[in-house]
């Protein structure tokens, strides 16, 4: 008997003389692949995957070396013990599996413009097993995001010696050196000076991380006072210096704003030392140019970027500083395939000498544009310039205070805010973040959480 054959897909002439249309062949979705999940890059695929993912219009990759994201401004903190990394850390597959991206684990090792691939490094475990295989990853659209490190300027051990503040591993490194530098005061062991009751903390860099730093670390060793260290005396005891370079700290800020900051931070006995270059990191010293030798314990390296050195090899134009030099479209001069964005773009500024800077709110701003401009470049049209709108900048002192200014976008104006009107300016823009990535409601909610959990845990992480 022959056989039914009446499931099969028949023959294209057969349909034919049926009637019926040819079946058209399966539409290829465009490819976008953002390399680096900070605080723009993953803005930036939540958005692509809330319109272009879940409607079928676009495939969209997320690749990172790190399994989770924390908002950049907030390592401070983490370093400083005021707030638990894991309860603000953001899992990328979790991400991804809630706004219809993909999420690739590993490091840039390596770009293919002919045939526009890039090479993902393997991924180890803690016993350096491999868990995910080097691979390479085809994309239509790719957009470089991987941020930017701590530059220390060739300084004589200060790479060696200082501790940087780049990620979540460093801030919880710096931490536990804190807490335990602080036991070895309290009980007097020293392995410089016998019986010694005091731990040193050189600051280089009077930028704003170095500055939040500072007051931070006041913060924490007062309430490290009220947790058992009773020896010490969190302001005589604790002794931070912060050294700057130039001839003030903040220098973006306003002059006024930058002095009436280092008042508060002398209220806080924080020394400053300005016009002072950093020659060399010791273990338990830091020199400087004029000949002065300052004690730490433990030293920060606040001092400046640089963007990974990966994108130097990619051979793609880079400036000094190894960003990526862009149009105002955010697209490579010499790729217009190839965008970049963050700290690690250089991006033109009209009207300012100097391109767009490396904040937080550049990366915000670029995400919503590129948004809106890679949907628009699916749709064959033309791509929009890219404005930055600088509203101004706020330094968090701790529960001290917040200082800052906001540029009118009338007048172009700077206005000065202090108190607890710039203390809800600087929280707000935490809550634009997470509001971008969870919309209103996954805000609030995390809101609530947090503040529920700040009423069962200590002020400091102690352990």
């Amino acid at each position: 008997m022959k056989p039914d054959t009446s499931h099969e897909r028949p023959h294209a002439g057969a349909a034919s003389q049926a009637g019926a249309a040819t079946p058209a062949p399966a539409r290829k979705l465009a490819r976008i692949v953002v390399i680096g999940g900070g605080a723009g890059g993953l803005e930036l695929v939540t958005r692509l995957g809330n319109v272009l993912g879940r409607r079928g219009r676009a495939q969209i990759v997320l690749v990172d070396k790190s399994p989770s994201h924390l908002w950049k401004p907030l390592l401070h903190e983490v370093a400083a013990g005021s707030m638990d990394a894991n309860t603000h850390q953001l899992d990328y597959l979790a991400q991804a599996r809630w706004h219809r991206f993909e999420f690739q684990q590993g490091e840039l090792v390596g770009l293919d413009r002919v045939n526009k691939t890039i090479e993902v490094d393997a991924v180890r475990d803690e016993d350096g097993l491999e868990v995910l295989p080097r691979r390479v990853l085809a994309y239509d659209t790719l957009v470089l995001a991987i941020g930017s490190v701590t530059n220390f300027f060739g300084v004589p051990g200060a790479q060696e010696l200082a501790l940087a503040v780049d990620t979540v591993a460093q801030a919880e490194r710096f931490r536990h050196k804190l807490i335990g530098a602080c036991m070895r005061a309290e009980n007097g062991i020293d392995d410089v000076e016998e019986g010694k009751r005091q731990v040193d903390i050189a600051i280089i860099g009077g930028g704003a991380t170095g500055v939040e730093l500072s007051a931070e670390l006041r913060n924490t060793a007062q309430v490290l006072g009220a947790y058992g260290l009773h020896r010490l005396d969190p302001r005589r005891d604790v002794r931070i210096t912060l050294i700057e370079g130039g001839p003030r700290i903040l220098p973006p800020l306003p002059e006024r704003i930058a002095s009436e900051t280092a008042t508060l931070l002398g209220g806080l006995n924080v020394q400053i030392l300005t016009g002072e270059r950093v020659v060399q990191v010791q273990k338990h010293a830091v020199l400087t140019e004029s000949g002065k030798r300052i004690a730490a314990d433990i030293t920060v390296w606040a001092g400046g970027i640089r963007v990974p050195k990966i994108l130097e090899d990619l051979g793609l134009p880079v400036n000094k500083l190894g960003q990526v030099i862009v149009s105002q479209t955010l697209q490579s001069i010499i790729d217009a395939d190839i965008f970049a964005m963050g700290d690690c773009a250089s991006c033109p500024w009209p009207g300012h000498a100097q391109p767009v800077p490396p904040r937080a709110q550049a990366a915000h701003q670029q995400a919503d544009y590129l948004a809106d401009a890679l949907a628009r470049r699916l749709g064959g049209r033309a791509l929009p310039a890219f404005n930055f709108r600088d509203h101004g900048s706020l330094i968090s002192l701790s529960r001290y205070d917040v200082v800052g200014n906001l540029i009118g976008q009338l007048t172009g104006r700077s206005i000065r805010v202090e108190g607890r009107l710039a203390r809800l300016l600087y929280v707000s823009l935490y809550r634009q973040h997470l509001m971008a990535l969870h919309g209103f409601t996954g805000m609030l909610l995390d809101w609530v959480g947090q503040w529920l959990r700040r009423r069962t845990t200590p002020r400091v992480k102690l352990h």
